[in-house]
């Protein structure tokens, strides 16, 4: 699995197997060997591919197409698939993306819209959190004029 991410990843990137090598301190030939099965990389080169990547670890050792055919996402982004929209516009945000933020019945989202970039759901505690400091300093601001 890892030498088809690494193979796909680095074309991603338009990265010439040199280049790659270049970034994270290798030879070449380690490289091909890596993209043809004939060796693994170790630890602390997963790590280096990994960030030189901007994937998390485990996506760039054990993702693979049959489990998740959507591609290995950048760390810290992700793609849930498609929800359906219900009669009276509800949405069943994906389980998944539920255990990720730690979402549970009960809890306030916010929704925000952008007529030219779409709808975003963020928690209502984190983003009044965030409000409020803005506003606070605003305030600040305005005193020391």
């Amino acid at each position: 699995m890892i030498s088809m991410n690494l193979k796909r990843l680095r074309k991603t990137y338009r990265y010439t197997q040199e280049e790659v090598a270049d970034k994270i301190g290798v030879s070449r030939q380690a490289v091909a060997k890596w993209e043809n099965g004939e060796t693994v990389p170790d630890i602390n080169n997963c790590v280096a591919l990994a960030e030189l990547y901007g994937v998390v670890l485990d996506d760039l050792v054990n993702y693979s197409e049959d489990k998740e055919p959507l591609g290995i996402q950048p760390k810290g982004k992700h793609i849930f698939g498609f929800v359906k929209v219900g009669e009276r516009g509800q949405i069943v945000i994906p389980k998944k993306a539920r255990d990720i933020f730690s979402i549970s019945t009960g809890d306030r989202l916010l929704v925000l819209g952008d007529e030219a970039q779409g709808i975003a759901i963020v928690r209502s505690e984190g983003f009044l959190q965030f409000a409020q400091d803005l506003f606070n300093a605003q305030e600040i601001e305005e005193e020391d004029e």
